[in-house]
């Protein structure tokens, strides 16, 4: 495949392999994940993305499994439906090269499960002989471990590197370690049951003899972390993985027991919400504070800010708690100084959080980098949601200094030259050029292709400045400080009207994309301008205009709302950020719809969407996909390095469905309101349990009446009610 080059500041990763191509299988817990191919192996090879990743470094790059001294014939593969276990069913290659009366001969069958638990990949092998005779059996593993910074797998070249030690060989035990140029020493140990019959510093192996319908266990497990591992025969070493395992589902049971649940008439959507969940439970870390979502996997498995706080703005109605995770990471690591290496400055919310050597040595300046302009306002935008949704006024008190201070930095720092707009300029030369969510290089430029000179003021911005604004009011309210929010309220007045008037364009049918640094407009249409639908921005008699300019075809694809509308001069269907489709964007602009009352379109978005997610393996959104126009009998195209699960991606159909419904909370009335809900084509009842609110719990069905929507109250528990607005 030729490679995409991209410029070293973009986040879009440089295209060296396929992700589609290989359609690797993804395991995740904590701060490691793995990306495995689909026979659970790791290849090693120069230039793959598969390994064993923890804290942004590759602890295991090889890991192959060899069978009588060839690769076993993956028959297939499959994540279970929680996403905890991967597992493979292999045999051996005579059964499928000899002739059909020698399948019972040489039919040994491998079936491999795997998990990752606790910093560490446990992996349990069993092989069983079909076979009518003895057979001799050799089990070889072959494994590696390049301890490459995750920036080096995505394509960073470094000037030097630490030093990988010689392995440490036991009767059951390698360890790989590596010294960095930080001065870490990271260690990956491999620990084998039973005791294998040959080892060494790149591999280990098994031999017996296994008779007819008998099966023999091998188990695996690679740690990354401090914890130790097992010393035991193979009976505490089976016990051991069933044990890690259980404990691995209880933790996803745990967080799944205390979210909605949502069940409807078609069997295929609802495997494309359970499939959601599983995505989201997976991508969720637990922190001091509550759970918090990891943006996505492979390039992305760690704390972003505005992946974090827009996957907990939409999985708001169906889990708060993630919402006060997010909240109280984000508050902990706000920028209190000012430093230009990381674009921070004091209140600064934050963008991004590496732990690996590159970030810790500075080569990338991601240990602690903000610089992403709409995370402040975004953070100060689901305070005040998350208050509307549960009263929790305890924890807005407790969070009001984090809030204060970050309105201070929208009015100082953001405002870089006083204008009421709040606009980016990046500080440091490793910094990202863009700031917005589309932080491309070249996703800011005017009519005729030109790239924007900054500081830029994006459309979206002033739309979650102004929201940001509205629900601080809110929140001061509720804190006894009416004079404050009555300071924020008229500040969002006033920034509604200047939007207006400099962001408008009649003959666009839409808001411009940005103000360049001489506050002229980048005239492009672009589902940028939708997020002042979903913020509140838009002006109502704007409102039916913009949704029909993002709904024609031009900018809807069929699968959903491109990024760039065709006809652009930077349209590109294949790109990352000019011309592709991401369902977050999706899923906020037809929040977006839903809030000015235009609910039959933002059905239209859930059923292109949902038809892509028809057409994918294991019903799963990705970050994005390519933006060409949908086609009778033809799929969506994939984008070749798209992150699967993402956060913000995995959450969009539950999102997309509560816009639908007009779902709203009123956390003071104890009341769950639905406000002309309609339902897509698709769906004939969609049923909504455990919507919890004030410690009380409320079940409600919807269904088709005549030409309209029907609700009932299926159950409820406490002090709650539900009222449709038709």
């Amino acid at each position: 495949m030729q490679q995409l080059k991209m410029p070293q500041t973009d986040t879009a990763p440089a295209v060296r392999t396929s992700l589609q191509e290989r359609r690797p299988r993804t395991l995740k817990h904590g701060d490691s994940f793995g990306l495995f191919d689909r026979a659970g192996d790791l290849d090693g090879l120069p230039g793959s993305p598969e390994g064993l990743y923890h804290l942004d470094t590759r602890y295991l790059s090889r890991l192959s499994l060899t069978l009588n001294g060839s690769m076993p014939v993956l028959l297939g593969s499959a994540l279970s439906a929680d996403n905890t276990t991967l597992t493979c069913d292999l045999t051996n290659a005579d059964a499928v090269e000899g002739p059909a009366d020698d399948v019972s001969r040489s039919g040994l069958h491998l079936r491999r499960s795997k998990f990752i638990f606790s910093g560490a990949c446990h992996e349990r092998i069993a092989i069983r002989n079909f076979g009518e005779r003895p057979c001799r059996v050799r089990l070889d593993f072959a494994f590696a471990a390049d301890f490459a910074d995750l920036f080096e797998v995505r394509g960073r070249t470094r000037p030097a590197r630490g030093t990988l030690h010689p392995p440490q060989v036991e009767v059951r035990d390698v360890t790989l370690a590596y010294t960095g140029l930080d001065m870490v020493t990271r260690r990956t140990a491999l620990h084998f049951a039973p005791v294998p019959d040959t080892i060494g510093p790149a591999s280990a192996g098994f031999a017996f003899e296994l008779p007819p319908g008998e099966q023999r266990v091998v188990f695996l497990v690679a740690g990354v972390g401090d914890g130790p591992l097992p010393e035991a025969p193979v009976q505490e070493a089976d016990r051991a993985f069933h044990t890690a395992l259980r404990a691995s589902r209880r933790a996803l049971r745990r967080a799944r027991a205390r979210a909605a649940k949502v069940e409807t008439s078609h069997e295929i959507f609802n495997e494309v919400l359970h499939r959601a969940t599983a995505d989201l439970g997976m991508l969720l870390t637990d922190k001091p504070g509550g759970p918090y979502p990891y943006a996505g996997i492979p390039w992305f498995s760690t704390a972003f800010g505005r992946d974090a706080l827009i996957t907990a703005w939409q999985a708001l109605w169906f889990d708060p708690e993630i919402a006060h995770g997010v909240l109280d990471f984000l508050a902990e690591t706000q920028a209190r100084h000012e430093d230009p290496a990381n674009d921070a400055e004091p209140g600064k919310i934050l963008h991004e959080m590496r732990a690996g050597e590159m970030a810790r040595l500075g080569e990338v300046p991601y240990g602690r980098y903000y610089g992403s302009v709409d995370s402040t306002p975004l953070f100060v935008m689901l305070a005040g949601a998350y208050l509307d949704r549960t009263g929790d006024v305890a924890t807005l008190d407790r969070l009001w200094p984090n809030i204060e201070a970050a309105l201070g930095w929208i009015d100082f720092s953001g405002d870089r030259d006083g204008d009421g707009f709040v606009e980016y300029q990046r500080r440091t030369p490793q910094g990202l050029v863009n700031q917005g969510w589309k932080d491309s290089g070249d996703s800011v430029f005017h009519a005729d292709g030109t790239l924007a000179e900054g500081p830029i003021a994006l459309v979206e911005m002033q739309a979650y400045v102004y929201a940001a604004w509205q629900g601080a009011a809110c929140i001061a309210r509720a804190l006894g400080r009416p004079e404050r929010a009555v300071v924020l309220e008229q500040r969002a007045a006033g920034l509604r009207e200047a939007f207006d008037a400099a962001f408008w364009d009649e003959a666009l049918g839409s808001y411009v994309l940005a103000l360049d640094g001489r506050k002229q407009p980048c005239r492009v249409r672009s589902s940028n301008a939708g997020h002042a639908l979903f913020a509140g921005i838009a002006k109502p008699e704007r409102a039916a205009r913009l949704v029909h300019t993002l709904m024609d075809p031009a900018s809807f694809s069929g699968w959903g709302i491109r990024t760039l509308a065709v006809g652009e001069a930077r349209y590109n269907p294949m790109s990352y950020h000019n011309g592709s489709v991401w369902p977050h964007d999706n899923a906020m602009i037809a929040e977006g719809f839903s809030r000015y009352g235009f609910r039959a379109e933002a059905a239209r978005v859930l059923e292109g969407l949902f038809a892509t997610a028809e057409h994918l393996e294991l019903r799963r959104l990705p970050e994005l996909f390519c933006g060409f126009p949908r086609r009778n009998g033809n799929g969506p195209t994939p984008y070749p390095v798209a992150c699967a699960p993402q956060a913000w991606a995995a959450v969009a159909p539950l999102s997309l469905l509560a816009a639908c419904l007009g779902l709203r909370f009123d956390s003071a009335l104890g009341c769950v309101e639905f406000q002309r809900p309609v339902l897509p084509g698709f769906l004939e009842r969609v049923s909504l349990r455990n919507l919890r609110l004030n410690g009380a719990s409320l079940d409600v069905g919807f269904g088709r009446v005549q030409a309209g929507v029907g609700m009932a109250v299926l159950g409820r528990d406490g002090d709650i009610r539900a009222t449709m607005i038709s």
